[in-house]
């Protein structure tokens, strides 16, 4: 059975830690995406950025299909329309914290049981059990960088995160 996307999931999950953060949420929208509807003024480069914020806008509605709102620009009120597929990103304006919604619907990755079915115990046999995750070796456990940029010169050493399956 096909699961539902979890984009819309996704979208509400962050604008709700955005909000209770009490930062302000933002929205990357590709006003090229099919039944979009945004004032076409302010696209550049066929995407645009949207406050969504409850102060910024009335009406908001993050819904299973689209994200729909009414927002002023210029004095103007527009009805805004960006079905989920047109939502490339929502982050928080202060810090820029959020998520990139590329891979979502396709998957983004391997599903748990493809993961659990590639690792291999050292003796060859097949693990089975519970996923922990594994810190990398060279990790501090003092590191506050939370992954999201902040290098200041110089490359990490940290990779993507690993799992491990315990018994």
């Amino acid at each position: 059975m096909q699961m539902t996307s979890p984009r819309p999931y996704l979208i509400r999950a962050f604008y709700d830690w955005i909000a209770d953060n009490h930062y302000t949420p933002y929205i990357v929208v590709d006003a090229t995406y099919p039944n979009t509807v945004v004032p076409a003024n302010y696209v550049e480069g066929g995407q645009i950025v949207l406050n969504i914020s409850m102060s910024a806008v009335q009406g908001l509605a993050l819904g299973d299909k689209a994200v729909e709102f009414r927002a002023r620009f210029d004095e103007k009120v527009f009805k805004i329309y960006a079905p989920m597929g047109s939502i490339m990103a929502i982050y928080a304006k202060e810090n820029g914290r959020g998520i990139v919604l590329n891979d979502v619907d396709s998957g983004g990755g391997a599903e748990l049981g493809e993961m659990m079915g590639e690792h291999k115990k050292e003796d060859g046999k097949d693990d089975s059990g519970s996923i922990t995750s594994q810190k990398d070796e060279g990790s501090n456990d003092d590191d506050k960088g939370g992954g999201t940029g902040g290098d200041k010169g110089g490359s990490s050493s940290r990779g993507r995160p690993n799992l491990t399956i315990v018994k």
